[in-house]
């Protein structure tokens, strides 16, 4: 008690706030990859393809040493793709047959999980996803560990 008041109990947790103001209703739009890249490759919207290749390589670094790295084609950082909003977005992702791990692939401009798109891609196959570019910025892509 403060000032020789009452205590009162006062629920402050993020979920009880939500709750008291009628809930939160999570909605993706259509406009995101919800099904095979067929359906949205047949859209009439401009396809815009992307083939990465995902490759362990060993780097050089400062000290001398080298440090083994999982790489899109053989790059640090990766390709840059670039589209316009309202593109579709065609990744495509393909591990080598000799490659020693496998690789996934997971682009935030999607705003959506590459699973059960593409998830993690099996040495010497090919995985895909598709979304809409709906929303415009700058985003990062990146393999988001092949435990997935």
């Amino acid at each position: 008690p403060l000032n020789g008041g009452s205590t009162m109990e006062v629920e402050t947790s993020p979920l009880a706030k939500v709750a008291a103001m009628g809930g939160l209703e999570l909605m993706m739009p259509e406009a995101y990859a919800a099904g095979p890249c067929s359906d949205l490759l047949d859209s009439g919207r401009p396809v815009v393809n992307f083939d990465l290749t995902g490759v362990s390589v060993d780097l050089p670094t400062m000290t001398g040493s080298t440090y083994s790295a999982m790489t899109f084609s053989e790059q640090v950082p990766g390709p840059t793709l670039r589209v316009t909003q309202g593109d579709v977005v065609h990744m495509t992702l393909t591990i080598p047959g000799d490659e020693v791990t496998q690789h996934g692939n997971d682009m935030h401009a999607s705003q959506m999980s590459s699973k059960p798109y593409m998830g993690a891609v099996n040495i010497g196959e090919t995985g895909e996803y598709c979304f809409i570019a709906e929303v415009p910025g700058v985003f990062k892509y990146h393999c988001p560990g092949v435990n997935i």
